[in-house]
């Protein structure tokens, strides 16, 4: 009886200590499950499906951290996503750890408490060893680093290669080169509509074509180093009154004023234009099978009048962290990932942007698809053959969504009423962005 009782009671001690260990095992993996910190962002619409492969493979390699794109935030621009992101900023809990954003934005989001300064995760001096130093300089503002480089941009001419060749004329290098070429072509072939698009929407897309004009014609918008305004310069001028010489003339359709980047590519797609400005990213639409510029087109920088530097709009997108995050470790974890060279080539096959890794210009797999690419990082290290190219920065202050508002209103309406009223408005435009910078106030909307 007694042997009988100690089999009986050592069954149910090894029985409790396998309850006990699965208890354990389940306890173990809900602390586990518990412990995941998921970090979010949002981009716009046009990138979603780009990134998602890349959230994909992180969330795969990492147990403990998780990257969530929100399917319920919708953003089909830049400025809707600015608004997304300045919105959280002003939420006790907020819903972004990490900030996509664009590098106009880095002021005015350090400005309102809305960045943490990541200098000691990220060192310039270590970053500039393997990113583009005029990216790396772009995340910073009062010494401090904000945002980590990803993707650049800067604008370029496109242009129909066949057309020029059929017309014996060599690519433009001057504003009167433009003009006189688009004039000619649109005479010797009838199917050609427009000689030159560009961006008049009243949106950020005019502010960052006008300063690539602005520069061509010598002028400037904002000195961020004296806070001088040259809007109402006579250079200023000369340039709106260039772009509105080409609606007047028929080169660039009436139209124009009303469309955007995407716009713009479409008509240049359908082959009805000989030039176009626009970003990098639109080579790879422009040359997909069905477009009728397919293996037509060239790109070089913008044109200028003689003795002037030709103006290349600078763009690009990096990755911030929320100065609230209670997940800065996690946070940084994830930049270094997105913005490797791995995830950037990864990035750049598919949507067609520019990476910021000044290798990856000669990477095989991208110079393959993209070989303008090595021609894109002589516009950005100015090494174009007889042609000075500047990159020009839209201007990195604090208030600049109130001074691109004064600019886009004005040059619009500018370009959009009688030829006399150009002095007026850009008058206009210098008085009220003198005041902003003044006040740090404006009352553009």
């Amino acid at each position: 009886m007694k042997s009988k009782s100690k089999k009986s009671r050592n069954f149910l001690y090894s029985f409790a200590l396998i309850v006990i260990f699965i208890l354990s095992l389940k306890l173990l993996s809900a602390c586990n499950n518990n412990s995941v910190t998921t970090l979010s962002f949002v981009v716009s619409q046009g990138e979603i499906e780009y990134f998602k492969p890349l959230v994909e493979q992180f969330n795969d390699r990492h147990q403990d951290i998780k990257i969530k794109l929100p399917d319920d935030i919708k953003a089909n621009d830049s400025d809707q996503l600015k608004e997304i992101y300045k919105s959280d900023f002003s939420k006790e809990l907020r819903l972004y750890d990490l900030i996509y954003l664009d590098i106009v934005w880095v002021p005015e989001f350090a400005e309102i408490q809305g960045l943490l300064d990541i200098s000691k995760d990220f060192p310039s001096k270590e970053l500039k060893k393997e990113f583009l130093e005029s990216e790396v300089n772009d995340g910073m503002y009062n010494n401090k680093m904000y945002r980590i480089p990803f993707r650049t941009d800067m604008g370029v001419l496109y242009y129909r290669k066949d057309l020029l060749e059929q017309a014996n004329e060599e690519p433009p290098k001057t504003f009167d080169d433009l003009l006189r070429i688009s004039q000619k072509v649109k005479q010797q072939q009838p199917d050609i509509e427009y000689g030159y698009l560009w961006q008049g929407r009243k949106t950020e897309a005019i502010a960052a074509m006008f300063v690539e004009v602005l520069e061509g014609y010598g002028g400037f918008w904002i000195n961020t180093e004296n806070n001088q305004v040259g809007l109402d310069k006579p250079e200023a001028i000369a340039a709106v009154e260039f772009l509105a010489s080409t609606i007047d003339k028929g080169i660039s359709p009436k139209s124009v004023t009303t469309e955007d980047e995407n716009d713009t590519r479409k008509k240049f797609r359908l082959g009805k234009a000989v030039f176009m400005r626009n970003w990098p990213n639109v080579w790879l639409d422009a040359n997909q099978s069905g477009s009728n510029v397919r293996g037509k087109i060239a790109i070089q920088p913008m044109v200028s009048v003689p003795g002037e530097n030709s103006g290349a709009s600078k763009g690009g997108w990096g990755f911030g962290i929320a100065k609230n995050t209670k997940h800065k470790k996690e946070a940084v974890e994830v930049i270094k990932f997105l913005t490797s060279a791995a995830a950037q080539r990864q990035f750049t096959l598919g949507y067609g942007s520019v990476p910021t890794r000044r290798q990856l210009f000669f990477e095989p797999k991208i110079v393959a698809k993209y070989n303008h690419y090595p021609k894109l990082l002589d516009i950005i290290d100015n090494k174009i053959e007889d042609k000075s190219v500047k990159l020009v920065s839209r201007p990195l202050i604090a208030q600049y969504t109130a001074a691109s508002c004064i600019l886009q209103k004005h040059l619009h309406t500018a370009l959009t009423t009688e030829k006399n009223s150009t002095s007026q408005e850009m008058k206009k435009a210098a008085q009220e962005t003198r005041q902003l910078l003044k006040t740090g106030k404006s009352n553009c909307n």
